[in-house]
């Protein structure tokens, strides 16, 4: 029996974040049954007519199946030599499984480098939409072969938030090991309820995440609330689920009440925004005083007297943070001075440029034009 097709707007662009802990059914390397299960049920989507990329972790835990190592081990190099083993051991494994349902995969690795440059953006882009416009999966994880802490990303929550902000992507699932957010930890608490729907992710959500959910996985829930707020920022609705949730993806796409759903804030924004805002899981920042914070809410630029402190490193035309006097990241925005240059401005009028300076790249630190206000 032939698969109906979805049409015009019933056709929805997911991005689907499998973690460590869903990919090993919290076991000690790659569960394949639980591998097949999902594939079947991307492949389903997929022939239904949506384009769907997965963000895949896993690298490392096959890197320690291959070479026969029961540890990580602390140090980078070794981390890296797990990485670039397992990396091709993780594809071969999607490739036979998606094979078998007639989807052609693609690779793609990434690092916060390659989405920095807004060439490098662009050009990540284009690729990844040609490859969903050819029913093509790709297959997404970080190049932790070549990353090193200046340029990672660091876990693939925030990277899945990443991808759907590049592809303008209508639902991203992170599936992990509790069937959503609840009320307090479930492992440790029986009275914990599921959080159906956060529609907005205040300090109190915030506090109702903890660390890294097993010794597997580099995220958890706080991650996952961290990628909520990026992908929800540029127009996306995210959804966290149970990845050992019976036809979990389906039942999502569908639009069932399943796991914890956080709707998009706002409408979609156009890709120069979703650029800007891709930094806002970064280290970079600006931390701006109450002025500045107020001339911003009123569509100003921000100049170098209402910056307080410089956190780096980065380089004119990076997006930054821009972190109100409280801790709060208010904005994101494209700077026009580098770190070690907007310290020394920082506090001055913008006539003192040239003379702090050398040279003057403009009065603003970041032009109004530039700013993405959250």
């Amino acid at each position: 029996m032939a698969v109906p097709r979805v049409t015009g707007r019933s056709r929805k662009r997911l991005v689907i974040k499998i973690g460590t802990s869903t990919l090993t059914a919290g076991g000690e390397g790659l569960h394949r049954p639980r591998m097949q299960e999902i594939v079947r049920q991307v492949s389903l989507l997929v022939l239904e007519g949506h384009q769907v990329a997965v963000v895949s972790s896993g690298a490392i835990v096959a890197g320690r199946e291959a070479l026969h190592v029961t540890k990580n081990g602390k140090d980078i190099p070794f981390k890296q030599v797990l990485a670039a083993v397992g990396q091709a051991k993780l594809m071969q494994a999607w490739d036979q499984l998606f094979s078998g349902h007639g989807i052609t995969v693609a690779q793609t690795l990434l690092t916060r480098a390659d989405l920095a440059d807004r060439q490098g953006y662009l050009n990540a882009r284009n690729t990844l939409l040609a490859l969903l416009d050819r029913n093509v999966v790709p297959i997404i994880n970080e190049n932790d072969v070549v990353a090193v802490e200046e340029i990672k990303i660091g876990d693939n929550d925030n990277l899945s938030a990443l991808v759907a902000n590049l592809v303008d992507a209508d639902l991203l699932i992170l599936l992990t090991d509790q069937p959503g957010l609840y009320t307090a930890d479930p492992r440790r608490n029986a009275a914990a309820k599921l959080i159906e729907e956060v529609e907005v992710i205040t300090d109190e959500i915030v506090a109702l995440a903890s660390g890294a959910g097993t010794p597997r996985g580099t995220g958890g829930m706080v991650t996952k609330i961290q990628a909520a707020r990026l992908a929800t920022e540029s127009g996306v609705t995210v959804l966290v689920a149970g990845g050992s949730t019976e036809n979990v993806l389906v039942r999502a796409v569908k639009g069932e009440a399943i796991g914890t759903r956080f709707p998009s804030t706002r409408t979609r924004l156009e890709s120069r925004k979703r650029w800007i805002l891709s930094g806002m899981v970064g280290p970079a920042a600006a931390r701006i005083d109450e002025g500045a914070v107020a001339a911003l809410k009123h569509g100003r630029s921000l100049l170098p007297a209402g910056v307080v402190d410089v956190k780096g490193p980065f380089d004119r035309g990076d997006s930054v943070n821009i972190v109100g006097p409280h801790g709060k990241t208010v904005a994101c925005g494209v700077v026009s001075y580098g770190a070690a240059d907007l310290d020394r401005i920082k506090g001055c009028r913008s006539a003192q440029i040239s003379q702090l300076l050398g040279y003057h790249l403009g009065d603003e630190v970041i032009h109004r034009n530039n700013v993405v206000m959250l």
